[in-house]
């Protein structure tokens, strides 16, 4: 089995929004997804096979307040405007297909970071409630989201556990991985100004987040080099963009441009792709 592995990244994953819709297009369907952040939230749309979703979203709504702004905060907490994001889009303004949705007949991962423990855990999108509260907690970036509480437990952004969840999806029976990540080759984490000083608003309520926060540049590092290892065995294709984007771009056209370069990308590979999963 062949898994789909989806790296996040907020305005980042647009890249990889642009080669699911290849795959859409393709009609390359993967018996597994799996992901973290922006990347489960645009997998997503893959699996309900709706073609450009996620780029006309960004297009129409990513200057919008009620999108991204700092009047959020008064609202709900957070710089995104969680229930127009999570909810009038979908529901209202770029309607998700949630009955093709859940005809889908693999398994789609949403990659959650418990704030209690510092551990990651893997929920089902499938049973996601229809205020996408599990998306909203793998998109929980702390500083700009409050914890999200599922089941009385406050959740954080999956990727900072588990930035690149290729382990998850091996433990779960995949034998390959596409894996399709935001950050162009030769990329370098480090340990930014942003993180320190966000772990010091948390370390009181969240110690455990607050030493993801200081390490997780660390783990993101070990696992792109446990991806390029799987590459080099030939259990891995990997998809990067060529040049990094802003994670917080503003300029449509540049997100439309790197959505245009994931697509290309997707179609050139699409016949390799094809090979991989049938070898």
């Amino acid at each position: 089995m062949t898994g789909l592995v989806l790296e996040g990244g907020t305005f980042r994953g647009i890249f990889s929004a642009g080669i699911m819709d290849a795959f859409i297009e393709e009609k390359i369907e993967f018996p597994y997804v799996v992901g973290v952040s922006a990347g489960i939230s645009n997998g997503v749309s893959y699996v309900s096979k709706q073609f450009e979703r996620n780029i006309i979203i960004l297009e129409k709504y990513r200057n919008d307040k009620r999108y991204l702004g700092i009047r959020n905060f008064a609202k709900c907490r957070s710089m995104f405007g969680l229930d127009f994001v999570f909810g009038d889009i979908p529901k209202e303004l770029v309607p998700f297909d949630y009955e093709e949705f859940h005809k889908y007949n693999g398994k789609c991962l949403v990659g959650v970071t418990n704030a209690v423990t510092g551990k990651t855990e893997f929920l089902n999108a499938l049973e996601d409630d229809e205020n996408f509260t599990f998306l909203r907690a793998t998109c929980a970036i702390p500083g700009y989201f409050p914890a999200i509480m599922i089941n009385g437990v406050p959740y954080f952004d999956g990727g900072l556990a588990c930035p690149i969840a290729v382990k998850q999806a091996l433990k779960d029976g995949c034998s390959k991985a596409v894996i399709l990540l935001t950050q162009p080759e030769g990329f370098v984490k480090k340990c930014g100004k942003g993180n320190i000083a966000v772990s010091q608003l948390v370390h009181r309520k969240y110690p455990e987040i607050e030493m993801l926060l200081l390490t997780r540049h660390k783990l993101y590092n070990k696992q792109i080099q446990f991806c390029n290892e799987l590459e080099k065995r030939g259990k891995a294709i990997i998809f990067r963009p060529e040049h990094k984007l802003n994670s917080f771009e503003k300029d449509e056209k540049t997100l439309r441009e790197v959505w245009r370069e994931g697509y290309e990308a997707g179609k050139a590979r699409a016949e390799e792709v094809r090979r991989f999963m049938m070898e």
